[in-house]
């Protein structure tokens, strides 16, 4: 090869593994919402798992991005290893489809429509299109371009290496290099080492693909190299399992073996079948076709041969990496899943409804306290979720930052900006709680007692607000949209019941039958109750805000006090339920 046809050779390299890059990016941003509604559907049920591991990579055109989201799921306790199995096969079998596309380059015919499915024919025209696509404002246009271009580039890659190695094949030292790899082993070794270098099957296969311009590489030679490709790309998941917590690495480990297996049967079937039977197939030259073909044909019998003794599999993963006395942390959001930022963002979300939850409970204890008066046991517990809640912000706000420095759609970069926000409030209902803890501690150490009506007020606004929290926590965690709605016309009682519960507070001081001293607690309680309000109206508005994708949330509350019929019945409707008796 002279120097010429190697720099052609490496450029071609070079814009196929970017090309491929810019595609699997933008099919990934743009599917970013259906990729999330796939990895909600987490199942145990093995072929479902399949189903899930196959339409994700068929997606994101990557298994190795499959897999090594896998790893970040399990080593976040999202997913167990029993669930992995049928992703990480779906995932292989997903990852053939790049394959078939790169066969495309060898159409040729007369007829122009056919003659027309070669990519050397309209990627030029596709390209253009992407570019114009690409200029536009609409983000969803321009994604859309990025993936034309970025498939343009990966077939224009593809046909300079095509264009590079045709002259080789009458250049007899190329030839003897070919030649090396008809031995089975070698063939295998070549295509595990070229992939878990370049950490790309597809591409790994892509210059299989290319290299059959030659003419000088049978079938024979291919298929030992296709397998080695298929246990090559497992090497992403590996590097990613390192740090990570045992299932995790067995996770990895059953993408390897899945591939290791089924590469040693299918090598011994070929052994055999070659020195059994002169098959014709075999002898003949590979071309791009024909890699595909080989390269899909081996997927699916592997699946064939170990979908069966999936358990199986998850025992070996089981024996290799073995349990300890120690107890393993899960990583409560792993930085694995940035690489994919639907994946990110939907554990995030979860993460967050678990903080709501936790969030909520707290609270309600505190609102169960000031109903019954202060507990030192009940303190206890309300601090330490406090402390849990600081936890949770801290982890969620800066991996949510990190999502957020990532390439993402608007609807994405605007989920992950209110759920910085949900978290906030989540964190300052805990301190509220916290405040009241702390003024229903100095009502039992300066033995304070308020009089019955101004307990029974209080409960009457404690019941209002276990009822909004109960309300916010079906918007967010159960995600029901109507509650979402039934937020803010009771977050307008509950500042009516702290106005006149204070009012009613004066009428008993002038009365004689309160103090000044018992009036600062309870204008404390009353502060801190409201607020708790206030972050609720803030949560629900947040999830209308993401629901509508460009409405906000304060035009939305100008909109419903002002107008809104739905809001007014409500209102009236918390009024009556709530209702208590003016001094």
């Amino acid at each position: 090869m002279d120097f010429t046809n190697f720099l052609t050779l490496a450029g071609g390299l070079a814009l196929f593994l970017f090309g491929m890059s810019v595609m699997s990016s933008a099919l990934e941003k743009r599917a970013g919402n259906r990729l999330k509604g796939i990895l909600a559907r987490l199942t145990s049920n093995k072929f479902k798992g399949f189903l899930l591991g196959l339409a994700i990579t068929a997606i994101i055109q990557s298994s190795s991005a499959t897999t090594v989201m896998v790893v970040g799921f399990v080593n976040s306790g999202v997913m167990t290893l029993h669930q992995t199995v049928g992703v990480i096969m779906g995932a292989n079998l997903g990852s053939s489809i790049t394959s078939w596309f790169l066969a495309m380059t060898g159409i040729q015919s007369e007829n122009f429509f056919i003659n027309m499915l070669n990519p050397e024919n309209f990627t030029p025209i596709l390209a253009l299109v992407g570019v114009i696509f690409n200029m536009s404002k609409d983000n969803k246009k321009k994604d859309i371009g990025l993936v034309m271009i970025g498939f343009s580039v990966l077939m224009f890659g593809m046909n300079m290496m095509s264009g590079a190695v045709e002259p080789l094949k009458d250049n007899p030292n190329f030839i003897r290099i070919l030649t090396v790899f008809e031995q089975p082993v070698l063939g295998l070794l070549a295509g595990i080492i070229i992939t878990a270098i370049i950490q790309s099957s597809a591409a790994s296969v892509g210059i299989l693909q290319a290299l059959t311009i030659t003419g000088s590489i049978t079938n024979a030679t291919a298929i030992p190299i296709i397998m080695g490709q298929n246990i090559g790309t497992c090497v992403s998941a590996l590097i990613s399992s390192i740090g990570a917590n045992k299932n995790a690495k067995r996770a990895a480990l059953i993408h390897l073996y899945f591939n290791l297996i089924a590469a040693i049967i299918l090598l011994a079937l070929f052994y055999a079948a070659k020195a059994l039977f002169p098959l014709q197939f075999l002898q003949q030259a590979a071309s791009p076709v024909s890699v595909a073909l080989i390269h899909t044909v081996f997927k699916i019998i592997a699946l064939a041969i170990l979908m069966p003794f999936s358990n199986q599999l998850e025992k070996l993963a089981t024996m290799t990496v073995r349990d300890s006395k120690e107890t393993e942390k899960q990583e409560l959001l792993d930085d694995r899943l940035l690489g994919t930022p639907a994946a990110a963002i939907l554990r995030s979300k979860d993460v967050a409804k678990e903080m709501a939850t936790d969030a909520f409970n707290t609270v309600i204890k505190t609102l169960e306290m000031v109903q019954s008066g202060y507990s030192e046991a009940t303190a206890k517990l309300i601090y330490a979720g406090e402390d849990r809640g600081d936890v949770y912000e801290d982890k969620l706000g800066t991996y949510l930052v990190k999502i957020s420095s990532r390439d993402l759609t608007d609807k994405d970069s605007l989920e992950v900006s209110k759920l910085l926000h949900i978290i906030g409030d989540l964190e300052r209902l805990s301190d509220h709680a916290i405040n009241i803890v702390e003024s229903m501690q100095e009502i039992y150490d300066k033995k304070l007692v308020f009089s019955s009506k101004a307990n029974s007020e209080l409960s009457t606004m404690c019941e209002a607000l276990k009822d909004i929290l109960k309300l916010t926590s079906e918007a967010f965690v159960d995600e029901n949209g109507e509650s979402a709605y039934l937020v803010e016309p009771l977050e307008q009682v509950v500042d009516y019941l702290k106005s006149q519960i204070k009012n009613n507070h004066i009428d008993r001081l002038q009365k004689g039958e309160s103090t000044i001293e018992q009036g600062f607690v309870l204008s404390d309680l009353l502060t801190n109750l409201e607020r708790i309000s206030d972050h609720c109206s803030n949560i629900a508005g947040c999830i209308i805000e993401i629901s509508h994708n460009s409405l906000g949330m304060h035009e939305y509350l100008r909109g419903v006090k002002s107008s809104d019929e739905f809001f007014k019945e409500h209102y009236d409707e918390y009024m009556e339920k709530y209702a208590i008796a003016e001094a």
